[in-house]
């Protein structure tokens, strides 16, 4: 019987508009009922004409749940009139009308085949998730209803997105829109204390909500190692009356079943999710939502090549979801686990996965689909060109795209196998060399949870462990669903032998990540081929290995840690990438030994695999290594002679003097910078830093001036001047002002403050004590005789009374002598 749910009001409204257009939005909120019955509704629409309608679903659990309910309202089986297929599960028959699928599985059928001659309508049912696999779908969709296929229909349900903005992309499609049936929702906030982790937290919360409320309880956790944690909490502090249910994506379909279905017993249900219960399902018997308020997320960094799962807040629209749960058939309760002002500060939306994600499988979708370039593809949000960049390169290192980006032969056998393009690479690869069984395995192994619950990363462990030859510390379940997983992949590879050889996990990982073999460059230390650095612990049994084959690490900065490798021989190296290793010179500056180094390197993209002298380097790269060396070390590792430091300074007063007649600018950056303009000349031979201590850099400075600037810095700006006394006083230029630094009896009988720059700069002169410390500093020599003279002379004529101090210093004979001749 189909039950008068909130979207029954709008379906007349959505008949209409794909009556008249090839698409439409549909608007309904959490508990409108537009995944169940908008389906079973447009099954007998006149422009359908018998053909099938695709829905698609974010999950596997979505689209079980989602046909078994469509099927049980119109009182048959799923695989009757209403199927679904997802991986590894699959029920329909000739009768199938609705086909409810997993988003990925859209594409795959789009690209066997692409005309969909036999299919009516393409509903993308919680559009407003935006995976990757939807936001591809739709847009491959658009193509094929544009040229292959005018009849095809496709409607867009979404419960949170912008309408209006689908709508655009689906060339000014109608939107529709639905009224939900929300019952009352009260929200608490109950913060957990700073020093608290969540899980005991939500395991008090789950208590406290049990104690002063009836119903069900969904308990939003980010993830599965969370949801198990809780579990085990709830199990040792049990709620009286109370049954736990996990639901998270690695559960067997009947354990997600199980917690998706009422319980008839009476007991009360506790569902610990992952956010795969925010949308898509109704758990009826749910009142009481408790949410963490977290949600973990994969995030890929081009710059690093790796994806890191993240555990973040989750989105104001993802919070809203998981609150709608408890109201969707009675009045219910929501404990959020964050404080209220929070809710403000949270992100509208999730990103969507197209912005965030590993590009790779799109990349390769694209160059399957004949239209590499993302950019002519109706999307609603571009990838980001780095990112995507990054993914083409990576196919053609696998050889899965060639240097123009058109797929290779080699790549449609991995599109069509069903697995990212790194596993599928390396399982097709390792079958052409009897590893084939193996390579399955480990693929399963790597596409799960970690199937083993140790610290150590060798991946033989968890082959030993698949293969039932150990069993140390497994996970029982993911085991089991990475042999499941292995064997449908080892049938598609139609394998002689089905034997798993442990020892081979290193080269099978290598082919799947060839970026990640590295090499070890100290205690637990490693550089990969990516030339960014990874570490694992030190009492790891593979910490002291030459080298590996990484297959899982995480983190950022400059080094990553390890958690999944294998040992590999550099033989093996050899036998997989030959003909990507390559012999380079290197000739570059070594910080330790401060001297320019010459080797030639056996090398896999940035990993040195060997290294021998290099004879006869070109003098150019020497050269260059060594300005290198320069710049590292500072200007500082140059002999500065008191000259050379003079007219630096002297050709910085000038610049200031006159910034704008071209004088060279002498400052520590530019110095830097310019290296090879003022100094290359005057390195030949040299290859170390104390070499350099033969620099003249007086010289290589002067190189930098004509001849007729250096006379003009010689008259503007002299080395030094001749004082009354007949003394040649040096003038400091380092000052902020050139300083005349001369003692007061040398200056006797000068009225005057000797200038520089053509009487535009008077010196600053500092009038010195017989011995040499300043009694005076002045600009006014004539002001200093006439005002302050007299004072000082008394105090000079106490403390030096063997030298002459004159009444008059106008007339006084100036000498740098104790008594003045003649005196």
């Amino acid at each position: 019987m189909i039950p008068d749910l909130p979207i029954t009001a709008a379906l007349p409204d959505l008949k209409a508009a794909l009556a008249a257009s090839a698409n439409a939005v549909l608007e309904a909120p959490p508990g409108a009922g537009k995944t169940t019955l908008v389906p079973l509704a447009l099954l007998d629409e006149p422009w359908l004409a018998g053909r099938k309608i695709l829905m698609l679903e974010p999950r596997r659990v979505a689209a079980r749940a989602a046909a078994t309910r469509m099927a049980s309202l119109i009182g048959e089986q799923a695989g009757q009139t209403v199927g679904y297929r997802v991986r590894q599960d699959s029920r329909v028959s000739r009768d199938t009308r609705i086909i409810v699928l997993t988003e990925a599985l859209l594409t795959r059928r789009l690209q066997e085949d692409p005309e969909l001659a036999d299919v009516g309508l393409v509903i993308f049912d919680e559009f407003h998730e935006r995976s990757l696999n939807a936001d591809l779908g739709l847009a491959l969709a658009l193509e094929v209803q544009e040229a292959l296929n005018p009849n095809l229909k496709l409607l867009v349900m979404s419960a949170t997105l912008d309408g209006a903005r689908i709508a655009r992309l689906l060339s000014d499609a109608p939107v529709v829109r639905s009224q939900g049936r929300m019952f009352p929702v009260e929200t608490l906030y109950t913060p957990p204390p700073s020093d608290r982790r969540i899980e005991p937290h939500v395991v008090s919360a789950v208590h406290k909500a049990c104690a002063n409320n009836d119903g069900g309880v969904l308990v939003f956790l980010p993830g599965e190692g969370e949801i198990r944690t809780v579990e085990r909490l709830l199990r040792e502090d049990p709620i009286p009356g109370s049954t736990l249910s996990p639901l998270y994506g690695n559960l067997s379909p009947a354990e997600q079943d199980s917690a998706i279905r009422p319980r008839s017993d009476g007991l009360r249900k506790i569902v610990l999710a992952s956010a795969i219960a925010e949308t898509s399902l109704t758990i009826e018997d749910i009142r009481i939502v408790v949410d963490a308020g977290l949600q973990r997320l994969a995030r890929y960094n081009p710059s690093t090549g790796m994806t890191r799962l993240v555990t973040q807040r989750l989105s104001l629209a993802s919070a809203d979801q998981r609150r709608g749960r408890a109201g969707r058939v009675a009045p219910g309760i929501c404990y959020r686990l964050w404080p209220e002002e929070e809710t403000r500060a949270l992100a509208a939306f999730t990103p969507p996965e197209i912005l965030t994600s590993d590009l790779a499988p799109l990349a390769l979708e694209l160059a399957a689909w004949g239209e590499p370039d993302a950019a002519r593809l109706r999307l609603l949000d571009q990838p980001p060109k780095g990112t995507f960049a990054e993914a083409r390169e990576l196919l053609q290192e696998l050889d899965l795209l060639d240097a123009e980006n058109h797929i290779t032969p080699h790549g449609r056998d991995c599109l069509s196998f069903g697995a990212h393009p790194r596993l599928a690479h390396m399982m097709l690869r390792a079958r052409d060399h009897s590893m084939g069984a193996t390579a399955a395995a480990l693929a399963a192994i790597l596409s799960e949870r970690d199937v083993l619950r140790t610290r150590d990363t060798d991946l033989r462990l968890r082959l030993e462990a698949f293969a039932g030859k150990a069993d140390t510390q497994a996970d029982r379940g993911a085991l089991a669903r990475a042999r499941e997983q292995a064997r449908t992949w080892a049938s598609s590879l139609r394998l002689e032998s089905r034997e798993i050889v442990p020892a081979l996990a290193g080269k099978l990982a290598a082919l799947a990540y060839p970026e990640r073999i590295a090499r070890r460059r100290g205690q637990a230390s490693f550089r990969m081929a990516s030339g960014r650095g990874a570490l694992m612990a030190e009492v790891d049994p593979l910490a002291n290995e030459p080298f590996l084959a990484i297959a899982a690490l995480d983190g950022a900065g400059a080094n990553a840690k390890i958690f999944q490798a294998a040992p590999l021989a550099l033989a093996e190296i050899d036998e997989l990438f030959g003909k990507h290793i390559v012999w380079k010179n290197r000739v570059s500056w070594n910080e330790r030994d401060r001297a320019v180094v010459a080797v030639e390197e056996r090398r896999l993209y940035n990993l040195v695999l060997a290294e021998r002298p290099l004879r006869n380097p070109p003098p150019d790269q020497v050269l260059h290594a060594l300005l290198q060396g320069i710049r590292s070390m500072g200007l500082g590792c140059l002999p500065w002679t008191p000259e050379a430091l003079t007219l630096r300074d002297r050709l910085r007063f000038m610049r200031r003097m006159e910034p704008d007649a071209g004088w060279p600018d002498t400052s520590d950056a530019s110095l830097l910078e310019d290296l090879e303009t003022w100094l290359r000349g005057y390195l030949n031979g040299m290859t170390r830093a104390g070499d350099l201590q033969r620099l003249d850099l007086e010289e290589a400075l002067q190189s930098t001036l004509d001849w007729d600037r250096r006379k003009r810095l010689d008259v503007l700006a002299p080395k030094s001047l001749e004082v009354p006394s007949g003394s040649t006083i040096r003038i400091d230029y380092g000052q902020d002002e050139p300083v005349l630094a001369v003692r007061l009896q040398e200056m006797f009988g000068l009225a005057d403050t000797p200038t520089i720059a053509g009487g535009r700069m008077p010196l600053l002169l500092h009038l010195l004590s017989p011995a040499r410390r300043p009694v005076q500093v002045t600009r006014d020599l004539r002001s200093f005789w006439r005002n302050a003279y007299p004072e000082v002379r008394k105090d000079l004529k106490g403390r030096y009374p063997k030298h002459h101090w004159p009444d008059d210093p106008w007339t006084a004979k100036p000498t740098a002598r104790i008594k003045p001749r003649g005196s």
